[in-house]
């Protein structure tokens, strides 16, 4: 398959490059930069959502899946792009947020409007509980009850994040044909797969049985967030029946050469590799258990291990646009960047595609947002929560004016970077976060596809594997580690830190580092 082994770039849209001075980034600007994204060494390039929506979840929130909002461009600039990117050797992926549509979305007005209507069923209403309240006591990820009265009607609707993003009914067949439509609509427009939004979410018990009660409580400072978690999601997330789903969906794209990736955000990796293993539904289940911790030796290593016992197809990612970057999570500056990118080395030749996020290369930490400028709707909901804010911030492109994003005034602020993150500063030093960076991308190339990964056994806060005639190896301890290998002869490939010797069959790594060597 054309995507395995590969490198996939996410793409936060309003964030990544602004092209006409209004202080969104946009389609064009992606295209501007698309040189910057082939030097990375990427291979593929996932847009966040760019469809016309009404921005109350900056995207994820659809008022129509067959065009492109005016802030970002047009479906002529999608089709320029596309053809870019191929010219260059890129593919293109796209956003596919079916969970849920924007509330003013055509189909939930027409829904909404009286019970007998065509389009009711499209989207989940339930009558009131016998005391008048919800119809059960799913949660919303924003905070509340995941259902909202509608008093036009007489019933609850469910949302599962805002009570403007109304969540589709997948047990309805129109809705499945509807979304089969629009797969091929962007199919024929030539882009190359679909990066699924809460890929585990689609299917809801038919019962809508209760959730049972967590029995230890959330630790953390959001309210919502504790909320949220104080049950299971036993029958509103991860159902059986949304493998049904993408068995369907696969049908679809498979005569297109297609991808299906899913954001399975589910920490649990036996559960996450079911949506990939039988060849028949996803064909990658993103892995975001790197996604959640922080600089834990023994963590990092039983998530890096545990995915890889499983028989599903993984996407290996540490940052995103959801949670608080990598850098910031691992202790913040220099430290959290040289961390960061250890753990990019360890993920890089792990099957079977590798997912950077926007920033990821410039060792950029979270940026800071003043709370009167907040956009997120999870701050404004809750202001004891950690929001998206700061690892939303636009990317710094060069020195001056808004750090290159924008001549007009940024949708977020600039997060008060200094110059020195700016991508034109850093490909200027050779051993800037960006070179790095670019340095490693170019030594994962050397993987053999088809080779079996092995895990080798390592002294206590190392961490290591071969992959064909590779090696890489992790020091995650404080203190410098030498290791004998059983090989003739070892050639250094990359290496995260200048403080590495070879001798022999014997490799010496200073502390909170990693290499990639070829052995014989």
């Amino acid at each position: 398959m054309w995507w395995q082994r590969k490198c996939i770039y996410e793409v936060y849209i309003p964030s990544f490059c602004d092209s006409n001075g209004d202080g969104i980034g946009d389609i064009p600007g992606v295209l501007s930069k698309l040189d910057y994204i082939v030097d990375l060494g990427i291979d593929i390039i996932w847009l966040t959502p760019f469809y016309p929506s009404p921005m109350k979840d900056h995207g994820y929130d659809i008022q129509n899946y067959k065009n492109v909002d005016v802030r970002f461009g047009t479906l002529a600039d999608i089709d320029s792009l596309v053809a870019a990117a191929h010219a260059r050797g890129l593919r293109i992926l796209i956003d596919l947020v079916v969970n849920h549509t924007s509330g003013s979305h055509p189909w939930f007005m027409e829904s909404r409007s009286n019970r007998v209507n065509r389009y009711r069923d499209y989207y989940v209403w339930r009558d009131p509980a016998v005391d008048g309240g919800p119809p059960n006591n799913w949660l919303s990820h924003f905070g509340g009850s995941a259902w909202t009265y509608d008093e036009q009607t007489g019933q609850y609707r469910l949302h599962l994040f805002l009570p403007e993003q109304p969540d589709l009914n997948w047990a309805n067949l129109a809705v499945a044909d509807e979304v089969d439509e629009i797969l091929r609509f962007w199919l024929r427009r030539g882009v190359d797969g679909f990066r699924v939004d809460v890929a585990h979410g689609l299917a809801k018990d038919p019962l809508f049985r209760d959730n049972p009660l967590r029995s230890s409580p959330s630790n953390s400072p959001g309210i919502a967030v504790r909320e949220y978690h104080s049950t299971t999601h036993e029958f509103d997330h991860d159902r059986p029946e949304v493998l049904n789903i993408y068995r369907r969906w696969n049908s679809v794209v498979t005569p297109f050469d297609a991808v299906l990736i899913g954001e399975v955000n589910i920490n649990d990796a036996a559960k996450v590799a079911r949506y990939s293993k039988d060849g028949d539904g996803l064909d990658v289940a993103m892995w975001f258990g790197l996604v959640e911790c922080g600089w834990d030796i023994d963590k990092i290593t039983a998530l890096l291990r545990e995915p890889t016992k499983e028989s599903g197809k993984f996407g290996w990612v540490q940052s995103s646009h959801d949670r608080p970057r990598s850098t910031t999570r691992f202790g913040g500056g220099t430290i959290g960047a040289r961390r960061a990118l250890v753990l990019a080395t360890l993920m890089a030749g792990l099957p079977e595609v590798f997912v950077v996020y926007q920033g990821e290369e410039l060792g950029l930490p979270d940026g800071e947002v003043p709370a009167h400028l907040a956009r997120d709707p999870i701050t404004h909901r809750d202001p004891m929560a950690t929001g998206r804010d700061g690892s939303r911030t636009p990317l710094p492109w060069s020195p001056g004016l808004n750090l290159g994003f924008t001549t007009g005034t940024p949708w977020l602020p600039m997060g008060q970077r200094s110059e020195s993150y700016c991508a034109s500063v850093q490909a200027a030093i050779s051993e800037s976060w960006l070179n790095r960076w670019r340095r490693l991308l170019a030594a994962r190339r050397h993987f053999v596809s088809n080779a079996n990964m092995q895990w080798l056994q390592m002294p206590i806060g190392m961490i290591a594997y071969r992959h064909g005639e590779v090696l890489v190896i992790g020091n995650l301890a404080a203190d410098i580690h030498t290791v004998a290998t059983e090989y003739n002869k070892c050639t250094l490939l990359y290496s995260t830190t200048e403080q590495v010797q070879l001798a022999g069959a014997d490799i010496s790594i200073g502390p909170e580092a990693a290499v990639i060597v070829g052995v014989e």
